[in-house]
């Protein structure tokens, strides 16, 4: 610590002030979401929008209770949930090893299906979800089928990137420490594409859920989509705030636990790295 540093913590409350900064900072990026809920309370109480098509937070919060306790929205978040994994789990177990093969091992079929890729990922999934329907019919099939499309994507897309984007200098060395293509592969590879893999696992985590609500609207008789949907046509409009905002806490819940397993298994992987022997 240089002299100035020092003379700025000896201040009088400097240190106070510093002890609170630490406290508090985990809390400051949630005040903009505070700030909105108080201002669409404030804005909904006054009535200077219709509290009927707009209700208070505190009115939404109260019918979610509700919802909870009659075991009516455990039942459709348990289903969601449910499909939005399993669509996941599907585009994970496909697009990382694709991924891998097409990043590293077989680059010319890479530069060869790239095109083809680009433009499967950019097929609007609702116009392939009729499609999928006609063949699949309306079922589980059909509907976790399309969310594995719509998340795949962004796994694979971003493996590519992690496995090209590996130093070069980096894998010179570990072949001069004599290491054979398996250990380069989980000693230098896989660490160091692992950053950009959790990129397209967060986003692909996402979209699970923004596809998942899309699918249950369209063809479903279950789900937060469906309870969403059947609200509006029955003019709940309680109900249906209620269900986007656990639909809105359910993917800010996964994002929360995407971030921290890849701040665990980056470390944890890096660390094991560093301390491994050639």
């Amino acid at each position: 610590m240089n002299a100035p540093d020092r003379f700025r913590d000896n201040q009088p409350g400097a240190r106070e002030r510093k002890e609170m900064k630490r406290i508090t900072a985990p809390f400051s990026k949630y005040i903009s979401i505070a700030v909105f809920l108080l201002v669409w309370e404030t804005v909904s109480r006054l009535k200077l929008v219709n509290p009927l098509f707009i209700p208070p937070v505190t009115k939404v919060l109260g019918k979610t209770w509700e919802m909870l306790m009659d075991g009516v929205l455990l039942k459709h978040m348990e289903i969601s949930i449910f499909r939005a994994f399993l669509g996941f789990l599907i585009a994970m177990v496909i697009g990382i090893p694709l991924g891998f093969l097409l990043g590293g091992w077989f680059k010319r079929l890479q530069l060869a299906l790239g095109p083809l890729l680009e433009f499967f990922s950019q097929t609007n999934p609702f116009i392939l979800f009729h499609l999928i329907m006609l063949f699949l019919g309306i079922g589980e099939a059909t509907k976790v089928s399309i969310i594995a499309w719509v998340c795949i994507w962004p796994i694979i897309f971003s493996t590519i990137s992690g496995i090209q984007n590996t130093n070069p200098y980096l894998l010179k060395a570990a072949r001069g420490f004599g290491l054979n293509r398996l250990s380069l592969f989980y000693k230098i590879v896989l660490p160091s594409a692992g950053p950009a893999i959790f990129v397209g696992l967060r986003l692909s985590a996402g979209y699970s859920f923004f596809m998942l609500i899309a699918a249950e609207m369209m063809g479903s008789s279950s789900g937060l989509g469906w309870l969403i949907l059947n609200s509006q046509e029955n003019y709940d409009i309680l109900r249906i705030f209620a269900s986007a905002t656990v639909i809105a806490l359910l993917g800010l819940g996964v994002d929360l636990l995407m971030g921290l397993a890849e701040k665990k298994i980056i470390r944890v992987g890096f660390e094991e790295f560093l301390n491994s022997e050639y």
